[in-house]
């Protein structure tokens, strides 16, 4: 199937939404070839120059907040201290539940989701990467 995944990674670069791409676990060098070969001649997506170097930063592919926002939305369910269901999934390490928690919120119209993970009895550092993995 080289050749459908270089047909799947093409678009993503035509699209502007990967700048390397590769392979992993069971990609053969059939699979890179036709890769390399599918996005021949597509050149990287040029990130925008930060022209606000004293504003605040985020992560994405898309300016967010400029000199013209009014408002900006913080979804805060994805809050073990701000919502019990939350809290709840993520003390049942029910990390591929939890993320309906941040998509309950995008369809609402948030523009950017809180993720927070403090709580006492509560290993942050683990549950927070958990739950990124199965958010993405």
């Amino acid at each position: 199937m080289p050749d459908t995944m270089a047909e799947s990674i093409r678009e993503f670069a035509e699209r502007c939404l990967v700048n390397i791409v590769g392979g992993c676990c069971g990609t053969t060098p059939d699979h890179i070839a036709a890769i390399k070969k599918a996005c021949d001649g597509i050149a990287p997506r040029e990130p925008p120059k930060n022209v606000h170097e004293d504003s605040m930063m985020l992560s994405g592919l898309d300016m967010l907040v400029n000199e013209f926002t009014n408002f900006v939305n913080i979804g805060e369910r994805c809050n073990v201290a701000g919502s019990r269901r939350f809290c709840i999934l993520i003390k049942n390490e029910k990390y591929g539940d939890a993320p309906t928690v941040a998509r309950m919120q995008v369809e609402n119209e948030v523009h950017v989701i809180d993720v927070n993970m403090n709580y006492g009895l509560l290993d942050g550092r683990y549950a927070i990467s958990k739950f990124l993995r199965h958010f993405m």
